[in-house]
């Protein structure tokens, strides 16, 4: 069995494009939750399941996954300030980013691509990430025209489909 290098695997799957969504849950006591996500994904139709992979190092998964929910906001191309200022940790970030609540209470952001409302179905170790299960309650696409902002070899681009 060959040992694979960290540098090398990244660089590697670094041409695969993965899609950039937050995920926002808020404490018992009203506070707003949120981490950044290249993992998201559709799992099943029925029923109907969402999935992300939080790193075992995050600080914000831990307070999500104790709230039971969360929130997706799939982001657009046009917020990567967004995306930065929630991956640097921002204080206050929610009191400078327009957003509001999704049917179950979490935090959605407005101008996201599309956003989904899930519980926490299942939760299961995979190396040193997890493998989380959402059970959707519900979903919509955002107003935006714009294409989902993706990230692709170390850099922000666009998903543009092609017709």
């Amino acid at each position: 069995m060959t040992l694979v290098d960290d540098a090398r695997f990244r660089q590697v799957l670094g041409r695969y494009p993965t899609g950039v969504s937050v995920i926002t849950s808020r404490e018992p006591d009203g506070t707003p939750v949120s981490m950044v996500v290249g993992t998201f994904t559709a799992v099943s139709l029925q029923p109907p399941l969402v999935g992300f992979l939080p790193d075992h190092g995050s600080t914000s998964w831990p307070r999500i996954r104790a709230t039971g929910r969360f929130a997706v906001s799939v982001l657009a191309a046009d917020q990567q300030d967004v995306c930065r200022m929630i991956v640097a940790k921002h204080p206050g970030r929610f009191d400078l980013l327009e957003w509001a609540d999704s049917p179950s209470g979490c935090p959605l952001l407005v101008g996201a691509a599309a956003w989904v409302d899930c519980v926490i179905e299942s939760v299961q170790a995979a190396g040193d990430h997890d493998v989380v299960l959402g059970r959707v309650l519900d979903l919509d696409a955002g107003p935006t025209s714009s294409g989902p902002l993706v990230f692709l070899g170390g850099a922000y681009a666009e998903a543009t489909p092609t017709l």
